[in-house]
């Protein structure tokens, strides 16, 4: 029977999540890692495309959550930095720039060398 697993088991079955949960717990100690929940790296994967600049459409169906509004609710913590990105952008895109130089090189008359 196929399951449409990413992780399957051996067997190609559902993984045990006690075995899942042991070996992850082994490697984290194993690369001297702090011992955080096997769901926080979900938590982590989302924060860091959200930090990457990544849709926060394509981040909710990433995450299969149902509404964007979970997705922005719960990562919310991320937005302010992403706010003080955008506000800079926008600054170096509506900033004038000065072309007056250039427009008087333009208009200078041009000179003919004989």
């Amino acid at each position: 029977m196929d399951h449409d697993l990413i992780f399957p088991s051996p067997v190609c079955t559902p993984l045990d999540q006690s075995k899942l949960s042991k070996v992850y717990k082994e490697c984290l100690k194993a690369a001297d890692l702090p011992n955080i929940r096997f769901h926080d790296l979900r938590h982590t994967a989302a924060t860091l495309m959200l930090q990457e600049g990544v849709n926060p459409k394509i981040v909710q169906e990433r995450l299969g959550h149902a509404d964007i509004s979970l997705t922005l609710n719960t990562y919310s913590h991320v937005l302010p930095s992403m706010q003080e990105e955008v506000a800079e952008k926008m600054d170096e895109l509506l900033t004038l720039t000065d072309v007056s130089d250039e427009l008087n090189r333009i208009k200078e008359p041009k000179k003919e060398y004989i």
